[in-house]
């Protein structure tokens, strides 16, 4: 089978997956419907079809991949609505704003035979794979914490909370380079700085087997940008920081007061989205389930919505019923 693909959404990060599919050779059709960034796609590649009809793509032939990039209250209806058109689908994070929603994707990519794979980036990035090689090996000895800090400014919020837009990341990335998943939230906190009920920080507790404790903090306020994974040991203590140029991954020696890193763990420089667009490419060629399937899809976003419940107490029906109403709108 010959890949074909169109990418749905060509925004801010959709322009980047258009890339990255271009690149590969695969890239057919470009669908949005917001003018500008089609003209932009028209202008940068113009060997590439562009459409902002949806049914251009479902009811093409020729297109058997599509990939998803659109805000993420559309996700679970396009999703849901490529795999009934029989496309191999890939969508960016999260997979389904709600758990039951993400249960039904997964099922349904299952009983048809089709590859689903979401976007859960840092499972693909040679750093923290490295990582996952050295927790796997005990060269941090047993892990005891492991924390994670994504925090930034975003001028455009989005229409549920920074839980939602970057946890994902986090999780996920956790969730892998541990091989365990969550077993439970502790803890859930946000704050929502312009008393909209749209948590701008948040900060999260979770349980992990083998006694290990995770925590993710979470940004849209934060003026300096941080993106950093600290994972403890017994032995020593392993930090990921995605802001350094290079050598992001450093490791400190546990009973070293002098606090220096004591190792720079080699990893090959390659950009984690042109990894997960060819294993996109190659789960479906290979007929093999993605890293990121839909098993993974849906065990973040059942521990996120677990959170939100957490966090938003009596009030989480409420404000849940009224975002569902205003997506339904939006579409």
């Amino acid at each position: 089978m010959k890949p074909k693909v169109a990418v749905i959404g060509c925004g801010i990060w959709g322009k980047n997956l258009v890339r990255n599919f271009n690149n590969l050779g695969v890239l057919d059709l470009v669908c949005d419907l917001d003018k500008e960034n089609l003209n932009t796609i028209k202008n940068d590649y113009i060997d590439i079809e562009t459409t902002n009809n949806l049914d251009e793509v479902l009811l093409s032939n020729d297109i058997n991949m599509v990939v998803i990039a659109t805000p993420s209250h559309t996700h679970y209806p396009l999703v849901k609505t490529a795999l009934e058109y029989d496309k191999h689908v890939y969508v960016e994070k999260p997979i389904a704003t709600t758990a039951k929603e993400a249960f039904e994707l997964k099922q349904l990519a299952e009983k048809k035979g089709l590859v689903l794979m979401v976007g859960h980036l840092l499972l693909y990035h040679p750093a923290v794979n490295r990582l996952r090689g050295l927790i796997k090996d005990e060269c941090l000895g047993k892990i005891k914490y492991i924390q994670s800090d994504r925090l930034n400014i975003n001028y455009f919020r989005n229409d549920r909370s920074v839980m939602w837009d970057l946890a994902p990341h986090d999780l996920s990335m956790i969730s892998y380079v541990l091989d365990k998943n969550p077993l439970e939230v502790v803890s859930a906190r946000g704050c929502a700085t312009n008393n909209d009920n749209i948590m701008d920080m948040v900060h999260l507790d979770i349980d992990f087997p083998d006694g290990i404790k995770a925590h993710i903090s979470t940004s849209w306020i934060h003026p300096e940008k941080r993106v950093l994974l600290l994972v403890r040991g017994t032995k020593a203590t392993a930090v990921f920081d995605d802001t350094c140029m290079s050598e992001k991954l450093h490791i400190y020696d546990n009973f070293s007061q002098s606090k220096d890193c004591v190792g720079y763990p080699e990893y090959l420089e390659i950009e984690p989205l042109k990894l997960e667009c060819q294993h996109f490419i190659n789960s479906v060629i290979n007929k093999i389930k993605p890293r990121s399937d839909g098993d993974n899809g849906y065990e973040i976003v059942r521990i996120l919505e677990n959170a939100e419940k957490l966090m938003l107490g009596k009030n989480y029906q409420k404000l849940h019923s009224l975002k569902l109403s205003s997506s339904r709108k939006k579409q």
